[in-house]
């Protein structure tokens, strides 16, 4: 799982099906929300603040 800005947002793609072989599912986080998680403050590559979750 990553959670990115949309400068990485190819990135974790491309580590994610290297990973798992298989396309990931692509969120935008201010359309998503889970009761027992909340999103980290900053992109997993950088500072910045993340968009999108790939799972």
């Amino acid at each position: 799982m990553y959670v990115v800005c949309a400068d990485h947002l190819e990135q974790a793609i491309d580590e994610f099906v290297d990973v798992y072989e298989t396309p990931p599912d692509l969120y935008e986080l201010e359309n998503v929300s889970f009761t027992d998680w909340s999103s980290p403050s900053h992109c997993t590559f950088c500072q910045k603040p993340p968009v999108y979750l790939v799972v």
